[in-house]
């Protein structure tokens, strides 16, 4: 290592995950009571410092398998937070990221392990450090995502009915969808394959399932076209 190096101070890098999943028709976020000192047994996001053997997609991968089970999951950064003195700790530069996950895939032991729970986004209350501004944000780019992108899917199993899309999406906008725009936008774009298949966990008549077809949508991309709902 040369001198270059060994006159710099050391800092630590740790990457801060938003993971979220949909759930009794709302959106939440998987939070832990912390571990260790400092602020033992407060309420914190998922974490981990970056290993030196990883890349920082490496890192939240790992995070986000180690807190849900789960692999192959839409990840998007949020950004880097460095300001001086934002860990009481040591030095620290977060780079926070969100996760979508579908919860029916959710490993529900790991709850106990990491003594987490998921919380309704709305009920969330006070966090550790500058965790809360971590998910101000990351809601934020996430509405503006869903807009223009189907990211939101990545928040259902793979076959859902129209009554639970509309659900989510008033979720995550945090307002109500007038039912027949939204179906007629839905069916302008032409992403969604219809299944011979129904939901009668509600009503009699039930509501048919769907899935949202991806390849369809990356043949649309291609053209030039672009999700809008």
């Amino acid at each position: 290592m040369t001198q270059f190096y060994l006159q710099e101070d050391k800092l630590y890098v740790s990457v801060d995950c938003i993971i979220l999943g949909f759930k009794e028709n709302a959106i939440h976020v998987l939070i832990i009571k912390r571990k260790f000192e400092p602020l033992k047994g407060e309420r914190s996001l998922m974490g981990g410092f970056v290993r030196t053997n990883e890349s920082l997609d490496e890192t939240v991968s790992r995070v986000v398998f180690e807190s849900t089970g789960i692999e192959d999951v839409y990840m998007e950064q949020v950004g880097t937070y460095g300001e001086v003195g934002r860990d009481i700790g040591e030095r620290v530069i977060s780079v926070v990221y969100y996760a979508l996950i579908d919860m029916e895939l959710f490993d529900e032991k790991l709850e106990k392990k990491h003594n987490a729970e998921w919380i309704n986004i709305n009920n969330v209350g006070q966090l550790i450090l500058d965790h809360n501004r971590f998910l101000e944000d990351t809601l934020k780019l996430m509405k503006r995502r869903t807009t223009t992108r189907p990211v939101g899917f990545n928040l259902l199993p793979e076959k859902f009915t129209l009554p639970q899309l509309q659900l989510l999406y008033e979720a995550i906008y945090q307002r109500p969808l007038d039912k027949r725009n939204f179906r007629k936008k839905l069916f302008e774009m032409d992403i969604l394959e219809k299944l011979d298949e129904k939901d009668k966990l509600f009503s009699k008549k039930g509501a048919f399932y769907y899935r949202f077809n991806k390849e369809k949508y990356d043949r649309l991309l291609e053209d030039g076209y672009y999700f809008s709902l």
